[in-house]
């Protein structure tokens, strides 16, 4: 059995604030699967079904974003899931909007959820889905900006294609492994090109690339 969790705040004050992005993600990739994530488990909400053959669990835990580890870690020791079946989807302010990266492990950095399934664990060597929420204003207040709802039309455009990339990415980790997911969609934000008398210039594209 797989778990993919996304994480976030329950209630709808939180609700598509940036830091919920890994619930607005989740919800993407439910939709996909035709599968609704309600039944109560726990600590968490869950939702059954199978990505290719395998059975999978989509989970939302219920705590509160920095008490996460304790829904993830219920549900891994119920299901009896190996840690290498577990994909966590998460917001990531050093990385900008429209910006996806999969890894296979590694430190929680600051993020609170990610600290606490560490910490509950007792390992960081699981994958992980990243979505970037970044590029805050000078000064802004960092706990105003993640919990903060997404008004600029642009950033809600990216951030949401970011959602389809990252749904996309969970089915290619349960099916192909984490090492597929990785090549085909981390993604990496192209530089402007420069203006000329032939040329006008482009939107930044997101292209594969793995990491």
């Amino acid at each position: 059995m797989y778990l993919i969790v996304g994480l976030g705040n329950p209630g709808q004050q939180y609700a598509h604030t940036r830091h919920n992005a890994g619930f607005d993600a989740l919800d993407v990739l439910a939709q996909k699967l035709n599968v609704s994530i309600t039944r109560k488990k726990d600590d968490a909400l869950v939702g059954e079904c199978y990505i290719g053959s395998e059975k999978t669990l989509l989970c939302m835990p219920q705590t509160y974003m920095n008490l996460s580890g304790f829904a993830v870690s219920g549900l891994m020791n119920y299901f009896r899931i190996p840690q290498e079946n577990l994909l966590v989807i998460y917001d990531d302010i050093d990385l900008p909007p429209g910006t996806v990266r999969i890894r296979k492990n590694g430190s929680a950095g600051t993020h609170n959820g990610m600290r606490s399934i560490v910490e509950q664990l007792g390992t960081d060597q699981f994958a992980r889905v990243r979505i970037g929420v970044g590029d805050r204003p000078a000064g802004a207040d960092l706990a105003a900006w993640v919990l903060g709802h997404i008004a600029d039309s642009e950033e809600r455009r990216l951030v949401e294609e970011s959602f389809e990339q990252a749904a996309l990415a969970c089915e290619c980790f349960v099916k192909e492994g984490v090492e597929a997911a990785m090549c085909k969609y981390n993604t990496k934000k192209k530089k402007k090109p420069k203006k000329t008398e032939d040329t006008a210039e482009t939107a930044e594209a997101a292209q594969p690339q793995g990491e």
